[in-house]
């Protein structure tokens, strides 16, 4: 929803950002690589140094540069159907690692399950329609999108951070909020998908 908001205004910041990549003569699927390479090493490196907050700032910074391979197609030229898909799969593998990693430390086995498989249903509500009728990817201005989701789990790292005498009630809470609000907006794009079904099968009878 962020996205689809602001997108026109963010869009400019994102290329702009992007300008050291560019001059490196970076593809979009490298960029989009190297992000996943920083999540995986940023989880890593929370199993190992424990500490919430570390791990909500870097993980931000992580997301950020995983952002910035869309900029670079943009600005080199690039765009294309394989680098969309690859970017969408790299982004599934992104939220396993993170939401593992935390179901890990934080004893939360469960939750994580149930945020992943809300995340995972959200993405599919609206590939499966692509494969039932041609959709514009971006009119889905759905509440609890990626962006949404990156956003959420990062703060929720900080607040764990910050306040450390609660940091695992936080981020139990904090996953069970992140599963049910991805769960809602899986429904929401499903309600969304079958009213676009049900009109198109009305004009074919």
């Amino acid at each position: 929803m962020i996205d689809g908001l602001i997108k026109s205004k963010i869009d400019p910041l994102w290329e702009a950002m992007a300008t050291p990549l560019v001059r490196a003569r970076l593809t979009p699927n490298q960029v989009t690589f190297a992000g996943l390479i920083l999540v995986t090493l940023t989880s890593a490196l929370y199993l190992w140094h424990a500490m919430p907050l570390v791990y909500g700032l870097t993980l931000a910074l992580s997301f950020v540069f995983d952002a910035l391979d869309g900029a670079v197609a943009r600005r080199r030229n690039m765009r294309s159907r394989r680098g969309g898909y690859f970017d969408a799969m790299v982004d599934r593998y992104q939220e396993l690692i993170v939401l593992g990693t935390l179901g890990y430390m934080h004893d939360a086995w469960p939750l994580a399950l149930l945020a992943l498989s809300g995340s995972v249903f959200t993405s599919y509500a609206k590939a499966r329609t692509a494969i039932e009728t041609q959709i514009n990817n971006d009119n889905w201005p759905d509440f609890f999108e990626r962006m949404e989701r990156v956003i959420f789990l990062c703060v929720m790292l900080v607040l764990a951070g910050a306040l450390s005498a609660h940091g695992d009630r936080i981020v139990t809470y904090g996953l069970a909020l992140f599963a049910l609000l991805a769960h809602i907006t899986a429904l929401q794009r499903a309600r969304r998908a079958a009213q676009m079904l049900a009109t198109l099968d009305r004009e074919r009878q």
